[in-house]
């Protein structure tokens, strides 16, 4: 996934020149006002890893103080959606009866955690209290990071060696043998079945990170499967491709609300692999490199979204920032696109037109100037967190002042649930409260499943495109409504949404407060 030893990873990287300013300078960013009105719809997201150990050592208490913590300052900053590592080598940070428990959660692949959690289901029930949406995160192929010197008994890289190939010390499932895409299919399913999750998410790594120098080592399944492909490399993105079609329809056969989404490398080909689609850049290629067919996946209609890794800053010489938003905003159309933030990055470079400030300001001009573009998704939580280079106060003081819903997926679902009923204000020991009632509905298209509350003053108008009157997001069915001296007049309006965030009509009362 987004990670630190491929964020770089460009095959002719030309050295950047680094104002001497730079860790001063770029402390700061712009504190005005977004340039255009606030987004309604937006996908807000984060990454939250386990790959990088953040979590080894910590107790139950300790981990889940640390989350709770981030999770109350992303959603101040106006995340809307957490991406969380469950799955970083073929293991597990849920309960699972085919995968081990992660060392990355405990320190030891295999042991559980003391006193005992499942820090998937706490992080659902915790992003959904918060009206957050939660995305399990997934690495669909490698089996063991270099780091990892024991497996568990149970892991599949010691019950079936023959699945597994070694890379650079790495482990990772063979694309090339079809059953391991029906094993990977089968963990997925079994975390979508008992999971109430909102998104099924895959990283970058699919066939891994070439190495100067170093094969991978499939000759054998290729000389006895090439499916009539001469060339290994068609060969190759064929495996990755069907695994894709197959892991969309195991996620929506199961669930068809969960969405799927891809966080690929950020360049798809360079032009001077391909004069017509490439991108003017010269890095390491989804295409030639991962063997990762990702606008072949964009526009069948395999993933729900995609977040390219556009780490990068603005006027890098081998993969310019402003040039690859704009490669994807033209060519990857046919699919919800959101765009995968280096927060460290960019607060690292100054703005090439105002070297006072970083690169912040210049990148959201650019997201909103890309038709396109629907989302972004910020590498990674804790950087947020850490306000670094003043990202998340400007996040929750300007960019994302306001809530947003998460933008819609009509080819899933594009029908409204039903307005609440009976809504009401109620006066109860604890203040007024606002009530109202789930409205009727059959099935999970029609359910509404969150609330939506507007509020406006006597003398406006009532208006729901207008983000800034937003009070509450909401899975609960009531709202505590602030009092002053019973006097002040005051319209509320109360929508549903359902799994899709399809909005329905408002229901508007007037109260007195």
């Amino acid at each position: 996934m987004p990670m630190k030893s491929k964020l770089f990873f460009v095959t002719a990287m030309c050295a950047v020149a680094v104002i001497s300013a730079m860790l001063t300078g770029c402390g700061s960013v712009e504190t005005v006002e977004a340039t255009s009105s606030p987004q309604k719809r937006e996908f807000r997201g984060a990454w939250i890893q386990a790959v990088n150990g953040q979590f080894i050592g910590m107790s139950t208490q300790q981990m889940q103080k640390t989350l709770s913590y981030q999770l109350d300052e992303l959603w101040k900053d106006g995340v809307n959606a957490i991406i969380f590592q469950v799955r970083p080598e073929c293991d597990a940070l849920y309960k699972s009866n085919i995968e081990p428990w992660s060392r990355f959660l405990t320190g030891q692949q295999g042991l559980a955690p003391s006193p005992y959690w499942d820090p998937l289901q706490w992080m659902i029930d915790e992003c959904h209290k918060r009206g957050m949406e939660l995305h399990a995160w997934i690495n669909p192929y490698r089996a063991k990071t270099k780091t990892t010197n024991e497996l568990a008994s149970n892991h599949i890289a010691a019950k079936r060696r023959d699945l597994i190939f070694e890379y650079d010390g790495l482990y990772l499932l063979n694309p090339g043998i079809p059953e391991t895409r029906d094993y990977i299919c089968r963990v997925v399913d079994d975390i979508v079945a008992r999971y109430d999750i909102d998104g099924l998410h895959i990283d970058d790594y699919f066939y891994p990170y070439p190495v100067p120098g170093l094969a991978i080592d499939d000759d054998r399944q290729f000389a006895g499967n090439n499916k009539g492909f001469s060339n290994k490399g068609d060969w190759r993105r064929d495996n990755v491709n069907i695994f894709i079609k197959q892991l969309y329809k195991t996620i929506h056969d199961r669930k068809p609300w969960v969405k799927f989404g891809v966080s690929p490398f950020g360049i798809y080909r360079n032009k001077a692999s391909d004069p017509n689609v490439g991108s003017a850049t010269n890095g390491t290629q989804n295409y030639d490199d991962l063997y990762a067919d990702v606008l072949l996946w964009v526009n069948n209609g395999w993933v729900d979204y995609c977040v390219p890794q556009i780490y990068w800053e603005i006027g890098n010489k081998a993969a310019d920032y402003q040039t690859l938003i704009k490669w994807w905003n033209n060519y990857s159309s046919k699919r919800p696109l959101f765009i995968g933030e280096d927060i460290e990055r960019t607060a690292k470079y100054n703005d090439l037109n105002n070297p006072n400030i970083n690169q912040m300001a210049a990148k959201f001009r650019l997201h909103r100037q890309m038709p396109n573009v629907s989302g972004t998704v910020l590498w990674y939580a804790k950087a947020a967190v850490d306000n670094v280079g003043n990202y998340g106060t400007n996040l929750r003081n300007n960019y994302w002042r306001y809530r947003a819903l998460q933008p819609t997926m009509p080819f899933i679902d594009n029908k409204s649930p039903k307005k609440p009923r009976k809504v009401k204000m109620v006066k109860t020991d604890d203040g007024p409260m606002l009530f109202w009632t789930e409205p009727k509905g059959s099935g999970w298209k029609d359910k509404a499943v969150k609330f939506v509350v507007y509020k406006f003053e006597a003398d406006e108008k009532v208006n729901l495109a207008d983000v800034s009157k937003i009070v509450s997001m909401t899975t609960k069915n009531f709202y505590r409504l602030p009092y002053k001296d019973g006097k002040t007049k005051v319209t509320y309006v109360v929508t549903a949404l359902d799994r899709m965030s399809n909005e329905s009509d408002g229901v508007a009362v007037k109260v007195k407060l």
